[in-house]
């Protein structure tokens, strides 16, 4: 099935021109851009050799609508910090470097956050920590990214999320995240023969990177390795490096610290050499 509707807060139509002063990405969508509608859908979908497609058909899944519903109801009715700003309101595609050597996955995109500026972790207190310590450790050209329009670069890293729409309370179902799961498992397996370090942020990111690995054919250690800030599993050729997740529970209270955040990106920059 072809995307045949625009989007459905501003009417924009998929694939054509950003409009002006969004600080959206560019659409990675165009009108022939098949949607997955179903769990099996994006099973089906997903299964392309080409990573700009993969991100395209990420971009208009629509499989889960309990997400659909959440991220098109924040997107229309904004937070009212940003009530004068356009909210990307679809799923959110990977972004950074198309082979990159370092990887960070996440959990989902922020409700008004990604959702809001279309780029994961962009945008929000989290996205403020990470993008940071990524530039202190040479992993990004500037210490803050807040909408996809302001010139941030990731130098040989890119970012996903496990769950590419933003959920209520952060807090998808296991049917989401395994409905969702095949986006990730896919672009894992396309970005694995070059990757050599993926940091997971928190449980929940640590879980999906194990889960995306295995599903790229590498083989995970049995028992399943516990989460630890610091821990490293070696997978292969790939190194996987546990962070406590940058969110304001955990910065608020000290449990992650700007230097712990700079030791594990730093380790995993050294990783990919």
């Amino acid at each position: 099935m072809t995307v045949d509707l625009p989007h459905p807060i501003t009417g924009q139509l998929f694939g054509s021109p950003v409009p002006p002063g969004t600080g959206w990405p560019e659409d990675p969508a165009a009108p022939g851009t098949p949607v997955a509608r179903t769990a099996a859908g994006v099973r089906r979908l997903a299964a392309t050799p080409d990573l700009a497609e993969l991100d395209a058909r990420v971009s208009v899944c629509s499989a889960c609508p309990r997400l659909v519903r959440w991220r098109e109801d924040v997107a229309r009715d904004k937070r009212a910090s940003f009530a004068d700003q356009p909210y990307w309101g679809r799923p959110i595609a990977g972004w950074g470097a198309a082979d990159p050597r370092v990887l960070v996955v996440g959990l989902a995109p922020a409700a008004n956050g990604g959702n809001r500026t279309g780029r994961v972790f962009t945008g929000d207190s989290s996205g403020d920590w990470l993008f940071a310590s990524l530039h202190r450790v040479g992993l990004a050209t500037q210490p803050t990214s807040v909408h996809a329009g302001d010139g941030q670069r990731l130098v040989g890293a890119r970012m996903v999320a496990t769950v590419r729409c933003a959920p209520p309370a952060n807090k998808p179902t296991p049917d989401e995240r395994d409905a969702c799961a095949p986006w990730i498992n896919r672009e894992v397996g396309l970005l694995a023969p070059g990757l050599r370090a993926v940091v997971a942020l928190g449980a929940y990111g640590w879980d999906g990177a194990l889960r995306a690995l295995a599903g790229a054919g590498l083989e995970v250690p049995r028992p399943k390795p516990r989460f630890g800030h610091g821990v490293e599993v070696p997978i292969g050729h790939v190194t996987l490096i546990g962070c406590y997740h940058p969110s304001q529970h955990n910065t608020f209270t000290g449990r992650l610290t700007p230097a712990m955040l700079d030791d594990v990106l730093g380790r995993a920059r050294a990783l990919a050499g």
